[in-house]
């Protein structure tokens, strides 16, 4: 079966939930497994490689979130041995869903198919199309106090905070796909990203002209995400059609789209995200569309609620390069999860 939770599911019972705050939140199975495999993953490390791997906590390295070409700091899956790319992998397992970790690995694959279509030209190009220059960081002492890890790449970047083994903020993550669909070569067809892009169409689909007109807020696409890679998010404007503006059938498709997204980490990590967006309120989530609607064609949407944001956009590449992001508002790299926790500690 496999490990994410169903969003409408997630709703049903979490309507009875109470939001709870750090101090009252127990330890977690999420928090403890994740410790788990970081220790598994360190010990299997030279000292060399450990030293290339490993920061301090509050290293400003912890607060990069990159995901376009560049060079990383971190270790490489190409410097491991096998077995230390298992206990990476595995390390990476702990925090995604079995859907979210195939995404995430065939989201490395495509480094071979670009390498096929486009082969590297320059110094800049290498970096894009290496699977293996993947990068492991791990920032703090796993499972003592806070501390923190990321797997991070081109089209790829996983960040995640823990505190005391407590509730685990996953934000903010990236995922990409170049191309969006292979066109071409012994993996045409391959679509990494497909239900980003086609449950936002059907929640289009389902929208009167009336109610379009609204989620529309520009004809042309941006053809970045807006908050690209900055280190703090904010609420964006114009936000776009509000849940409690749509159908009972919209709303499903809503939830389904969270789903996508939510979906991606593990059944604990996404129960206590949709519990926030529960208490936030549901009805207050917008959903707005830049672009034209042709299937092909250049295009972006937005899920914004008042503690999160969803951008998506496949503009680049004749629209057939998608970028899509999930940030926390305050909370990305765990800033407010760290408020509490000091906080608490001069209590």
């Amino acid at each position: 079966m496999a490990r994410y939770l169903s969003v409408g599911a997630a709703l049903s019972w979490m309507v009875l939930a109470l939001p709870m705050t750090l101090d009252s939140a127990p330890p977690t199975a999420a928090a403890r497994a994740i410790a788990e495999a970081a220790d598994a993953f360190l010990t299997e490390l030279s000292a060399e490689q450990r030293s290339k791997a490993t920061f301090a906590f509050d290293d400003d390295q912890r607060l990069e979130f990159r995901f376009t070409p560049r060079a990383r700091t971190g270790l490489p899956l190409k410097e491991m041995t096998d077995a230390q790319r298992t206990r990476a992998h595995a390390l990476l397992e702990t925090g995604l869903s079995m859907r979210g970790y195939a995404t995430a690995t065939r989201i490395i694959e495509l480094e071979n198919v670009l390498r096929s279509i486009e082969p590297p030209r320059t110094g800049t190009d290498a970096i894009v199309r290496d699977p293996e220059l993947y990068f492991v960081s791990i920032f703090g002492a796993p499972g003592k106090g806070a501390w923190g890890w990321k797997f991070e790449g081109h089209h790829l970047s996983t960040n995640f905070t823990i505190v005391d083994d407590r509730p685990v903020v996953f934000a903010p993550t990236f995922l990409g796909s170049n191309p969006a669909i292979v066109r071409e070569g012994p993996k045409k067809g391959m679509r990494v990203l497909r239900d980003e892009e086609e449950v936002a169409r059907e929640l289009m689909a389902a929208f009167t002209d009336a109610q379009r007109a609204k989620v529309i807020f520009d004809v042309s696409a941006p053809r970045e995400m807006i908050t690209g890679e900055g280190r703090e998010s904010r609420p964006l404007e114009p936000g776009g059609l509000p849940v409690s503006a749509m159908t009972p059938a919209q709303k499903r498709i809503v939830e389904r789209l969270l789903d996508v997204y939510l979906g991606r980490v593990t059944p604990e990590l996404a129960g206590k995200r949709l519990e926030a967006l529960q208490h936030a309120g549901m009805g207050t989530i917008t959903f707005g569309w830049a672009g034209g609607l042709e299937v092909g064609g250049p295009h972006y949407y937005r899920v914004q609620g008042p503690t999160f944001l969803i951008e998506y956009d496949n503009t680049q590449n004749n629209a057939n390069h998608i970028h899509s992001v999930w940030r926390d508002f305050g909370n990305d790299f765990g800033r407010d999860l760290l408020r509490e926790h000091y906080k608490r500690a001069v209590h």
